[in-house]
């Protein structure tokens, strides 16, 4: 077997190499550089990633797994992505934080790398990052925190947000009750514990291939996660003895495979925009429209928030991610092999269902086309999506008049005007919202009700939109409509009163207005786009692309590899 990568630094006797190893001499056995493997462990604990703050615990039990195995452990601290904390919005620095992993795990003496994510953009930059460097990487997801209850029954975090707070624009629960579900909400450690976008890669990342299998939906105060994190750090030693580097997991084939997972357990909306941009660092030929193809058509089978009612811990309890695979495996490619060098379907062998409320049975799905639906029309010329399992059935086709705002300060300003002219057939427009306009494509989409219409009953309507939303989130929206009004899109042309065509089954959104393909975007709209001097945000709106394509930057496409070639002294 030829040396590790990290030989390249710590082999040898000259001033250089007394360097790289007189430096590292803390407390590291005696044999740390006689040719064991390194691993960085790329942690993204923070406290102001508050679903990623126990991950410097589950570091710990990597680090005995890999010390066990026989390789020596090392503690990267990565960029950190707080998903409820950061503004404008986290996505703004998902690619920023997968650069900066990116270059960290090439320019040190590494040779292999786990993957310490959960909050929503940590797994999959760090998943962006892996792949382009491809050295030998495994993930580890943070996991779901517990179910809490509110006035006697579970509340979904994120979810249970929107309803509470509709409701207290409706009336019907007082402020001093809303603060008091606060706690109530977040009960222990983990991230999302619906099926939103950090519970959703979480899973992928298993489907992927990327995780030691059976691990991915554990929830985050279990101490079974703390057990696989340790097998995870022998794992680690052994992929870089067989060599496996993302590359060779993460085939088009696995992201197919992911696609069906998404349909079939109702996962969030932004795993398109994620998946995306995780096959253009490896070349893997992944469109928006595979999303269609392949999982539109996929029944929903778990019945878990927003889409149903439970919990992440009642998916656990009920059998898992493994058991919602097994009832769709003929629909999976039995030719996609996870980090263990088998096929994931291998392991869906012994997956068994305890509840049949949570997993439902192909025969009886709680949806039974529930995949993303991927539109084209003259608002959306490369498309937009919409999540059918979230929406309200009698809505996906629909008519109405437009009702637009140029921005979120103009939507915050307006929507709640009693005197603002819209009724439960209005389609709420809202643009400069997408990777460029805002900067950053913030989960904005799913716009709340104007306060007379929730007042009168209505908890549903159209909206479009050209950011994302939560997946956490619910409601018919149309969201990533392509491109952007800030790229040149026409919803910059769509002006209040515009009768907007929503046809799901037909794939259609559409604009029927005369002249409308002709116009100029409206001024209002220009100008409210972001301008940004200097810093991230200028080089992000300058090269970012749009979300069909996965809204990563035009340069982080393809990857680099590992090697480096010059020294540092």
């Amino acid at each position: 077997m030829p040396p590790h990568r990290s030989a390249q630094w710590y082999s040898g006797d000259d001033r250089n190499s007394y360097i790289h190893r007189a430096w590292m001499r803390r407390g590291l056995p005696s044999g740390a550089f006689d040719g064991r493997p390194h691993i960085a462990i790329a942690n993204t604990a923070s406290a102001l990633t508050p679903c990623n703050a126990h991950l410097d615990e589950v570091s710990r039990s990597v680090a005995d797994g890999v010390h066990e195995a026989g390789g020596i452990p090392l503690n990267l601290p990565v960029m950190s992505l707080g998903e409820t904390q950061v503004r404008p919005t986290a996505m703004l620095w998902r690619n920023l934080a997968a650069m900066a992993i990116e270059e960290m795990l090439r320019a040190n003496p590494i040779d292999g790398v786990v993957l310490l994510g959960g909050c929503d953009k940590t797994i999959p930059a760090l998943l962006m990052g892996a792949a382009s460097v491809d050295l030998p990487a495994v993930v580890v997801p943070g996991g779901p925190m517990l179910t809490g209850t509110f006035r006697g029954v579970p509340l979904g975090c994120g979810t249970g947000v929107w309803q509470l707070s509709e409701e207290v624009r409706a009336g019907t629960l007082s402020a001093a009750e809303f603060t008091r579900s606060e706690s109530s909400m977040i009960r222990s450690k983990g991230h999302c514990n619906t099926m939103g976008t950090a519970s959703t890669m979480g899973l992928l990342s298993e489907v992927l291939g990327m995780t030691l299998p059976g691990v991915a939906g554990t929830p985050a105060p279990d101490s079974r996660l703390l057990e696989a994190a340790h097998e995870t750090g022998r794992l680690v030693v052994d992929l870089i003895g067989r060599d496996l580097r993302p590359s060779a997991v993460m085939t088009r084939a696995s992201f197919l495979n992911a696609v069906v997972a998404l349909a079939a357990l109702g996962g969030s909306t932004n795993a398109v925009v994620h998946l995306l941009a995780i096959a253009g660092r490896l070349g893997v030929d992944l469109t928006q429209d595979d999303f269609d193809r392949v999982g539109s058509h996929v029944p929903l089978l778990a019945d878990l928030q927003p889409a149903g009612r439970f919990l992440m811990d009642d998916l656990y309890r009920a059998g898992g991610l493994h058991a919602v695979l097994a009832e769709v495996r003929d629909l999976l490619d039995p030719a996609a092999i996870t980090v263990t060098g088998r096929p994931l379907v291998d392991y869906l062998d012994a997956a068994r269902v305890y509840d049949r409320e949570v997993i439902r049975t192909r025969e009886r799905p709680l949806q039974p086309e529930a995949g993303i639906a991927v539109l084209y029309g003259n608002l959306a010329p490369d498309g937009a999506v919409i999540k059918p399992a979230a929406a309200s059935p009698e809505l996906l086709t629909h008519r109405g008049p437009a009702v637009v705002f140029d921005s979120i300060e103009d939507l915050h300003a307006r929507l709640d005007d009693p005197d603002l002219d819209v009724t439960p057939d209005s389609v709420l427009v809202l643009r400069g919202c997408g990777p460029r306009g805002y900067p950053g494509m913030p989960e904005v989409a799913n716009m709340p009700l104007p306060a007379k219409l929730l007042a009168g009953g209505v908890r549903d309507m159209v909206r479009v939109c050209d950011g994302r939303m939560s997946g956490t989130a619910y409601g018919t929206v149309v969201l990533h409509v392509a491109p952007e009004a800030a790229a040149g899109g026409p919803l910059a042309k769509v002006r209040t009163g515009d009768v907007i065509v929503l046809d799901v089954p037909n794939r259609r959104l559409e604009v029927d207005a005369p002249g409308f393909e002709d116009r100029e975007p409206a001024p209002e709209a220009v100008a409210a786009f972001t301008r940004p001097s200097r810093g991230w945000e200028r080089l992000y709106t300058a090269t970012v692309g749009q979300a069909n394509t996965g809204a990563d930057l035009d340069f982080l496409l393809g990857s680099s590899g590992d090697e480096v070639s010059r020294e540092s002294h």
